[in-house]
């Protein structure tokens, strides 16, 4: 497996404040890796030092195989990014706007340039300020992609869009990493989209690598269990550590399980540790669920 995107040991302190701290990962090529973590986790600041927009204080970025701190023209014409903050030159139409983009990269594809036109469904005379939020976040994805870079970097692109329109955005941008094998990491806030586009989840905490899996292993593992007593004893403080977040009501006992096997596994682990345990149920959780779940966690760590 080959890496577009490797990062080691990498730290990035403004003042006091270190935004990420020791943060080592790997992107594989032609997967979609979504970059998660809780507000102030660092993932802004990591896309940066890949872009060298922040200079990293210590450690390595290396992006399309080059050193992060020396990406020039070549790795920039094979690099798309689209950010939620990126300004665009509101006083252009979209026609202007493309013609100004296309000689900066020589293989600029004009019918692929058509054919994201027509699935984005942008109006060309139209200028940038008169379009919605939505709308010019589809112009500058559409800059990004239409001289297929192997590597898209999109830092919080579902921000502010309505939901017909996210839904056409990760459509399309679905269909065409298909089709086109690129390479993308994309941080957003907006879980249960993520979760339709990775293929791979690297959750960070306070600027360190906390999870790096396949969507699919991350899901097969959780569980929200929901465990029915005999009575209302309360459980023995001792339970399994993958069992996150237990709370009980009543007769009823809750826990996210972290380390899912199978069902008889865990039917004997709960006959192990809860004598008053009298039925059960298990529940798939999504990507936001687990999400929610782990932060949670993280955040019990921090405090002690």
């Amino acid at each position: 497996m080959s890496f577009l995107i490797e990062l080691a040991d990498l730290h990035k302190r403004f003042r006091k404040t270190e935004a990420v701290s020791g943060l080592s990962l790997q992107v594989p090529e032609g997967q979609v890796t979504a970059l998660l973590g809780p507000n102030g986790a660092g993932k802004t600041t990591t896309l940066k030092c890949l872009l060298n927009l922040h200079r990293p204080d210590s450690g390595s970025a290396t992006v399309l195989g080059c050193d992060s701190k020396k990406l020039g023209p070549a790795q920039f014409t094979q690099l798309g990014y689209v950010s939620e903050s990126m300004e665009l030159p509101l006083w252009m139409t979209v026609d202007q706007f493309l013609a100004y983009c296309r000689p900066l990269y020589p293989q600029w594809d004009r019918e692929f340039e058509a054919k994201l036109l027509t699935q984005f469904d942008l109006p060309l005379r139209t200028k940038l300020r008169d379009l919605s939020r939505g709308m010019r976040m589809k112009a500058a994805l559409l800059s990004s992609l239409a001289y297929r870079p192997k590597l898209v970097i999109l830092d919080e692109p579902f921000s502010g869009l309505d939901p017909l329109v996210r839904d056409e955005f990760i459509r399309g941008l679905l269909e065409l990493t298909e089709q086109e094998g690129w390479t993308v990491l994309i941080s957003s806030h907006d879980i249960e989209e993520v979760q339709r586009l990775a293929d791979r989840i690297a959750i960070i905490n306070r600027g360190k690598l906390a999870l790096d899996e396949t969507n699919d292993s991350l899901q097969s593992r959780f569980r929200a269990v929901e465990i029915h007593l005999t009575d209302t004893t309360k459980p023995p403080a001792q339970l399994p550590t993958t069992w996150l977040h237990p709370e009980q009501a009543a007769r009823t006992l809750r826990f996210v399980e972290s380390q899912f096997i199978d069902e008889p596994t865990l039917a004997r682990q709960i006959q192990s540790h809860l004598s008053t345990a009298l039925t059960h149920q298990t529940t798939p959780m999504t990507l936001r669920e687990i999400f929610i779940a782990l932060a949670r966690a993280y955040r019990l760590q921090d405090t002690r």
